[in-house]
C-alpha cells in the first residue's frame, strides 16, 4: 500500500513538472520574438536620437563592430554601429562608458560624422542623484543636446571642460562631478572617432546576421 502511494504521488509529481516545463517553454516560445522585436525597437530607437534616419540609408543595427579601447571605457568591449549614405561611409554610432560619475558608470551613445563633427549625444543608463546629476538625461533638460555640431580639436582642446575647470560646457548647480565625466568620456569616444573612422568601417561586419 505504501508503495503503490509512492508510486502515484510520484507520477503525480512528475506529470506536475512536465506540464510546468511545457508551459514555461511555450510562454518562452510565444513571447521570445515579441521580446526580441521590443528590442530592436526600443535600438533604433536610441539610435535615431543621436543620428537622424536622414542622415543614412543602410539599417543601422544590422552593421556594427565590438572594439575595445580604453577611450571608450574600462568595458572589454564596446558596439559601435556604421551609418552609410549612398554607400559611402558617413557616420559612427558608439556605444561608451565612463566610471567617474558621482553614483557610478554612466552609459552613453555618442555618434559623429566622417568629418569629427557630433551628431548627437544621449545618456543610456545611470545612477546619479535625482534633481542633481540626473540632468544629463534629455527628458531632465537640454543641456546633453548642446554637444550637437560641436567638434574636438585634438587632446589639448581646452574648450572640452566644464566651466568650473576652464571650459565651455555648464555643470550642474550641485553637481559637478557629473557633467565632467560626461564631457571627458564624449571627448574621447571622439577623438577615437576621428582617429580610427576608416578602420573602423574597414572592419567585419558582426551584425550581419541581424534579423
Amino acid at each position: 500500500m505504501i508503495l503503490s502511494s509512492m508510486t502515484k504521488n510520484g507520477a503525480i509529481l512528475t506529470a506536475f513538472a512536465l506540464i510546468t516545463t511545457g508551459t514555461v517553454a511555450l510562454t518562452h516560445s510565444l513571447t521570445a520574438e515579441r521580446i526580441e522585436e521590443q528590442e530592436k525597437q526600443q535600438l533604433a530607437e536610441q539610435l535615431q536620437q543621436v543620428l537622424d534616419a536622414h542622415h543614412y540609408d543602410n539599417q543601422l543595427y544590422k552593421d556594427c563592430v565590438v572594439i575595445t579601447d580604453e577611450r571608450l571605457g574600462p568595458r572589454p568591449e564596446q558596439v559601435i554601429y556604421r551609418a552609410y549614405k549612398d554607400n559611402k561611409p558617413y557616420a559612427l554610432v558608439m556605444r561608451h562608458v565612463t566610471p567617474s560619475g558621482y553614483s557610478g558608470d554612466i552609459n552613453l551613445l555618442t555618434a559623429v560624422f566622417a568629418n569629427g563633427e557630433i551628431a548627437g549625444v544621449r545618456v543610456t543608463k545611470h545612477e546619479e542623484t535625482p534633481g542633481l546629476g540626473d540632468k544629463v538625461e534629455v527628458k531632465k533638460s537640454d543641456w546633453i543636446t548642446l554637444f550637437k555640431g560641436q567638434n574636438v580639436l585634438g587632446e589639448d582642446d581646452s574648450r572640452w571642460a566644464v566651466k568650473k575647470d576652464g571650459g565651455q560646457f555648464d555643470q550642474f548647480t550641485g553637481a559637478t562631478i557629473t557633467p565632467r565625466a560626461v564631457v571627458g568620456s564624449v571627448k574621447q569616444a571622439v577623438l577615437f572617432a576621428q582617429a580610427e573612422f576608416d578602420n573602423l568601417f574597414a572592419a567585419p561586419n558582426i551584425c550581419q546576421g541581424a534579423k
